[in-house]
Parts: structure tokens; C-alpha cells; sequence
């Protein structure tokens, strides 16, 4: 696989998404791998945290790839937004957290990517928008309605309305992203997060990421059922004994995932 790289550090994976020479921009190609190697991730049992990002230091991804959607008819173009909403929402339901590592452009559908992701560090030189209104189109993978959850339906509108690119302090200040470092720094921070989720209960990790996607479409009440529920089936578990046994001895945990 060319368009997308895969590797694995103990128990954290990053994906690279791995067009530099087009500034990461979504094909069918780098999509498509993307879906097969999110699949193989949902399979590795070892994994507790996953970073995306982009190769190079210009992109994250610059927005799907325009020579080729400018010929796409009506029903190509219906399969290839579903074919970006099927990744986005593998990176949603997956057991661990997807962590966007944004490290310049991430447009149009390089921000739908990212919003896909449960929560996004930036370098300072990163630039976040949904243009897709200078195009004649709208964002085809997820990025109206992800990024109304994100950062409020206002915001959302006058973004997607206005087509305007906005930089990592913007993106800071309204929600959009939860930290910003110097570029050559980023990817560092962002492993350190991820290492630091690595050490957590990670089916406690797993039932809290759970509850909190569920229950933002659900009534108040209903979500936090949904809560007791899931706190309720972590005791009893392995995990669940040695993190309260680690605690009550004053040392680290040894977490297992059972």
C-alpha cells in the first residue's frame, strides 16, 4: 500500500496518509486503503491508541483530489462520499482513540478526516476549512454535521456557508482543535498522548468513547443509562480489579484489556 503507511509502536499505531507530492489529497486509491487498513487495525487486539497523519510537512490532507472528482458523475461521486463516510465512521467506532496529528492543510475533506478522529492536535502552521462551496459542491464525508458537534451549528454554518480557512489559533479558540505545537514538535506530543492513553484501562478507554459518540443523539436520560450500564459492566473485569488493587497499593497499574 503506497497511498497509506501503517506503523506500530508498543501499543500505539500510526497511519500516515502518504501523497506528499499532492499534498495528501483524497483519491479513491488513498481512501479505498485507508478503509482495509483501519480494518486490519479494528483487528489487532494490541493496540490502545491510533495517530493519523499526514506525510510531509505541508498537509494533512488538502482536501479530496479535484482532477479526479471534476469528471465524477452524480452516482460516482454518491459512492465515493460513502466510501469516506464508511472511514469515517470506522475511525468513530473503533475500540480505541484516533488521534489527528494536523500538521498543515487539512481542507475540505482533509478536515472531515480529521473531524472523524475523537480529538485533533495541530502545528502551528496548520489551516482548517470546509470549502467545498467554492467548488459548486458541499463536504460529501461527514464535515457538516461532525463539525456542527464539534464546534457548535453557528460556526458550522458561517464555515461551510463561507468557505473560509481558518488557522490553528482560530481552530484553538473556537473548539475545532485541543492543542497546537511547534511543527517540528507535533508528532512527538501527539505520541505522548497517545502513550499516555496506552497505559490506561483500555476497556474502560473503550466504554467511555463508547458512551460519549452514543450519547450525543440520544435524550439526556437515555445517555446516561447508557453510562451506568457501561460503568456497571467494567466491574468484574481483570482491568477493573487490578486499577482499584494498583490504587489502594499506591503503584502503577497492569492493565490486560480483560
Amino acid at each position: 500500500m503506497s497511498t497509506v503507511l501503517f506503523e506500530k509502536e508498543g501499543f500505539v499505531g500510526t497511519i500516515t496518509l502518504n501523497r506528499p507530492d499532492k499534498l495528501n489529497a483524497l483519491n479513491a486509491e488513498l481512501v479505498g486503503e485507508l478503509h482495509r487498513v483501519l480494518a486490519e487495525v479494528r483487528r489487532d487486539k494490541d493496540l490502545r491508541a491510533l495517530i493519523v497523519t499526514g506525510a510531509g510537512d505541508k498537509a494533512f490532507a488538502a482536501g479530496a483530489d479535484i482532477a479526479a472528482m471534476s469528471t465524477m458523475t452524480g452516482p460516482e461521486a454518491k459512492a465515493f462520499g460513502e466510501l469516506g463516510h464508511a472511514v469515517g465512521a470506522q475511525m468513530e467506532t473503533l475500540a480505541i482513540p484516533v488521534i489527528a496529528a494536523v500538521n498543515g492543510f487539512a481542507l475540505g475533506g482533509g478536515c472531515e478526516m480529521a473531524l472523524a478522529c475523537d480529538f485533533i492536535h495541530a502545528s502551528t502552521k496548520a489551516k482548517f476549512g470546509q470549502p467545498e462551496v467554492n467548488l459548486g459542491v458541499i463536504p460529501g464525508f461527514g464535515g457538516t454535521n461532525r463539525l456542527a458537534r464539534r464546534v457548535g451549528i453557528g460556526r458550522a454554518r458561517e464555515l461551510c456557508f463561507t468557505g473560509d480557512v481558518i488557522g490553528a489559533e482560530e481552530a484553538l479558540r473556537i473548539g475545532l482543535v485541543n492543542g497546537i505545537h511547534a511543527p517540528e514538535e507535533l508528532l512527538g506530543k501527539v505520541k505522548e498522548i497517545a502513550a499516555k492513553i496506552a497505559t490506561k484501562g483500555p476497556l474502560a478507554v473503550a466504554q467511555a468513547k463508547r458512551v460519549l459518540l452514543r450519547g450525543l443523539d440520544v435524550p439526556l436520560p437515555t445517555a446516561n443509562e447508557l453510562e451506568v450500564q457501561a460503568f456497571a459492566a467494567l466491574f468484574g473485569s481483570e482491568d477493573q480489579r487490578e486499577g482499584m488493587a494498583a490504587f489502594l497499593g499506591k503503584r502503577p497499574a497492569n492493565f490486560v484489556g480483560r
